[in-house]
């Protein structure tokens, strides 16, 4: 028997079989007591968002360090992007916060030095005022600076609900797709050389996403999570 041919035979009874070429993928359990209750209020606003309001995604992305960034790219044959193997990282990184809202499908964002409580607040009052007559719910990670007692007390006193994601449950944010989107177009395969020209790059990326922006829903629909006796605490 040749070898295509016991290649095929192999290919074949291991389809048979219900067996196919998979990757290796980890998977970290969630200790919050209260995951069920949280992940099911945040899969109903997703669902369901409130007549009062807005419902919006919100977490950093970064850190936006200076670096060349491995990627693919349509390129003439025999003529592959070539990136700087040895670089230093000598002008500090920065740190993008941002905001999908699910009504309109837009990503709004702002770039910044620190990502301290007083930037997340401060990214926080844009949203406010974008949306000055809603009730605005806010999806979010357990980042400390997301809990900060002053950022609590603005929220409570303008209309700003915090709905914290169970611990270990970042797949629960729908702004995580919208960044892997924003590494692959407008990070991989590039090695700027300024802070300036980055923040540009990502800027024409989310100003040309948005233009293309459609209201979010569907948020994992035939996923085992949406089963009702849902166990597994892990994604």
């Amino acid at each position: 028997m040749g070898c295509n041919t016991a290649g095929k035979t192999v290919r074949r009874i291991l389809h048979e079989r219900g067996v196919s070429w998979q990757a290796s993928k980890t998977w970290k359990a969630s200790n919050d007591p209260d995951f069920t209750a949280k992940m099911r209020r945040i899969l109903d606003l997703y669902d369901h968002p409130p007549a009062d309001g807005r419902v919006i995604c919100v977490d950093e992305f970064g850190p936006l360090n200076l670096q060349p960034r491995p990627g693919r790219a349509w390129r003439p044959k025999g003529q592959p992007v070539r990136l700087r193997a040895t670089y230093t990282r000598d002008q500090g990184v920065r740190h993008m916060i941002a905001a999908l809202d699910l009504a309109s499908g837009k990503l709004h964002y702002r770039i910044r030095d620190r990502k301290r409580w007083r930037e997340f607040l401060s990214f926080l009052k844009t949203l406010r005022r974008r949306w000055p007559d809603q009730h605005l719910y806010l999806i979010l990670d357990n980042f400390s600076p997301h809990k900060h007692p002053e950022v609590r007390a603005w929220c409570a006193a303008n209309r700003v609900d915090l709905v914290f994601l169970p611990t270990y449950a970042s797949w629960l944010n729908w702004i995580e797709a919208e960044f892997a989107a924003v590494r692959y177009f407008a990070l991989n395969g590039t090695d700027h050389r300024s802070h300036a020209e980055q923040d540009a790059a990502i800027g024409d990326y989310i100003r040309w996403r948005n233009q293309r922006a459609r209201p979010k829903s569907g948020f994992a629909i035939n996923s085992k999570i949406r089963h009702p006796d849902y166990p597994i605490k892990a994604a």
